[in-house]
């Protein structure tokens, strides 16, 4: 019987260990901060309205939100962190978190960002994926009139064939790296879209290793369906399907649409629902780990420690490329660091791009932070027990 992985998410030791007592403390006032409806709500607004009226406000936001959630305004500025999160065995994704402005140029201008995460991913043990969105290569009208089996004009059909050009050339240059790269998830209007380029690029460059990754948005009621045509589809086709689960981030936005234009939500009835189709969803890749690449994008506990375990009961060494954790830089340091100092693979989606450029990002991020049951609660309760165990350590040694 294979041993139960012996991991605790309430190791605080383990889980702030790269924090000086000052940064825990910077930590407590911005997840204090995050704890709030109304000061999220109004700190954002602010932010916002200083940047466009051109005030000197991104110092400030170096020092709180920006510099907790983000890894720099470049990559450069990104390798500090590339290096300390390696110092505790946690990888590195460079996300380039960047809203273009809708046109051409801001298209091949991501484009460009993108190539460069990739030569700097090549060679680097540390910073094992790329990743990109759809909608920052090309305009999601155009995908969402394809879906919807509407015909494109000849400037529409020249603006969808770019796109579908540019993904091609970023899954193409992780191959050439020898790195592998992330396709994000979008909304269910278009995503159908985005599973076609993916599943084109998987057919040609994953034949022998799993260098593409779709994402699964398991708070749909379908997606466990969905990853499972896909494995089904890769494997009669000859290629490995890589397979990221996240339990998605656009649901009052499908709900108000599905009851808009009325239709059926797309969305889960409940959270139950969501954790259940996300576990089986762990349990289906790991089963078929010999032609699955699986990458768990998960700040739920329960759903990492179910993953340890099956990992363990399919005797799969927690070291195998084919698995890994994934959370977001600044959140859930418990899961991370304590996942990767048992031995697992862990990455951290490490944002970066112009502070003011970066403000939509960090603003779902504060929302979400609220928005989700308890997670700024926790994330602010963990914080404060850190730094009131290392009081009375210091109390004890004094």
């Amino acid at each position: 019987m294979p041993v139960k992985p012996n991991i605790s998410f309430e190791n605080l030791e383990v889980a702030f260990a790269s924090k000086s007592d000052a940064e825990l403390k910077k930590m407590y006032l911005i997840f204090a901060t995050v704890n709030s409806n109304l000061a999220v709500s109004v700190g954002t607004k602010l932010a916002n309205w200083s940047f466009a009226l051109g005030l000197p406000i991104k110092g400030i936001m170096k020092k709180t939100m920006f510099g907790h959630f983000c890894g720099g305004e470049d990559i450069e500025d990104c390798e500090k962190n590339i290096k300390e999160l390696a110092d505790f065995n946690i990888h590195t994704i460079l996300d380039y978190s960047v809203e273009g402005k809708g046109d051409e140029e801001s298209y091949e201008a991501t484009k460009q960002e993108i190539l460069k995460t990739i030569a700097r991913s090549a060679g680097d043990d540390r910073i094992p994926f790329a990743v990109f969105k759809v909608t920052g290569l090309g305009d999601y009208k155009i995908m969402t009139k394809v879906q919807a089996g509407k015909k494109l004009n000849e400037k529409e059909q020249a603006s969808f064939e770019r796109m579908k050009g540019r993904v091609d050339e970023l899954c193409r240059a992780a191959f050439d790296a020898n790195t592998k790269i992330l396709v994000d998830a979008e909304e269910s209007w278009f995503q159908d879209i985005i599973d076609q380029m993916t599943y084109e690029a998987m057919a040609k460059y994953n034949k022998d290793t799993c260098i593409v990754y779709n994402t699964y948005q398991m708070y749909r009621h379908d997606m466990l369906d969905r990853l499972k045509k896909a494995h089904k589809e890769a494997e009669k086709k000859g290629y490995w399907l890589g397979a990221k689960l996240v339990r998605g981030a656009y649901m009052e936005k499908e709900r108000k649409r599905a009851e808009d234009k009325g239709y059926p939500s797309p969305i889960q009835p409940d959270k139950i629902s969501s954790d259940r189709d996300y576990n089986a969803a762990l349990e289906y890749c790991v089963e078929h780990i010999e032609s699955i690449g699986l990458v768990s994008g998960s700040h739920n506990e329960k759903s990492n420690i179910y993953l340890t375990e099956l990992i363990s009961d399919h005797n799969i060494d927690p070291k195998d490329d084919r698995v890994y954790f994934a959370q977001l830089y600044g959140m859930s340091d418990n899961i991370s660091f304590n996942l990767a100092d048992a031995g697992y693979n862990v990455v951290k989606y490490v944002p970066y791009g112009p502070v003011e450029k970066v403000m939509p990002y960090l603003s779902r991020r504060a929302e979400e932070n609220t928005s989700v049951s308890g997670q700024s609660s926790r994330e602010f309760d963990l914080v404060r027990r850190e730094m009131s165990r290392r009081k009375n350590l210091n109390g004890k040694k004094a």
